[in-house]
């Protein structure tokens, strides 16, 4: 069975490692058949959640929260979506800023009138890029796994990979954090990382067939 697949990029960096390695989880659905899209927030004007309440009461199709921004289009898709995945870069320690405002603004979906509970069951996976192997991946996923669960999703997550909690990259050689300035994609070139993307994505599937069944 194919799904619509959707990844979100937080990283503000155009075609930057986030990017590459988003756009080669996404490229491994489409050989599978399933569709896919990116979205990147760098691109987008996303404001931050101000807990006015609107979205409680007076969501309307169209319009799910009282901010002016980009993210409506985004909703729309977030809905359509069977699977989500979360891109970030490892910002100290945990996912960006600009993932995490994009995350508040997801609050439309817990306690909205019209679209509250729209994202429940569909399958969220984990992806970050880090400098370093072992450099905060972990508190990274931890950052998207807990969207995942306060949504009601279901968080793809497989020990046949680096981290079982989500696809895994570095972009600095072998994850060793030494600086080579012909190194400026080390994500694209990590095999590891790239295993673990094909992993975490066939799991996401699996998930996804046993929902659908």
């Amino acid at each position: 069975m194919s799904y619509q697949v959707l990844g979100i990029s937080g990283s503000p960096v155009k075609q930057g490692n986030t990017d590459i390695f988003l756009s080669k989880i996404l490229e491994d659905a489409g050989k599978e058949g399933h569709a896919n899209e990116m979205i990147r927030l760098g691109g987008l004007r996303i404001k931050h959640c101000i807990h006015c309440n609107f979205c409680l009461a007076k969501q309307k199709p169209g319009k799910y929260c009282s901010l002016e921004d980009d993210a409506q289009p985004v909703y729309e898709k977030l809905e359509k979506a069977d699977i989500i995945v979360l891109g970030s870069p490892v910002y100290f320690m945990r996912t960006s800023g600009m993932m995490a405002t994009f995350i508040d603004r997801l609050r439309v979906f817990i306690f909205g009138n019209a679209a509250g509970g729209k994202l429940r069951n569909k399958i969220g996976v984990s992806a970050g890029v880090s400098w370093l192997r072992h450099g905060g991946m972990e508190t990274a996923h931890l950052s998207h796994l807990y969207t995942f669960i306060t949504l009601d999703m279901i968080p793809a997550t497989t020990h046949s990979s680096i981290s079982p909690m989500g696809a895994s990259a570095v972009s600095s050689l072998h994850g060793e954090g030494m600086f080579d300035p012909d190194v400026r994609l080390g994500a694209k070139d990590d095999e590891a990382g790239l295993s673990s993307a094909r992993a975490i994505l066939d799991r996401a599937v699996e998930l996804a067939d046993l929902i659908t069944r």
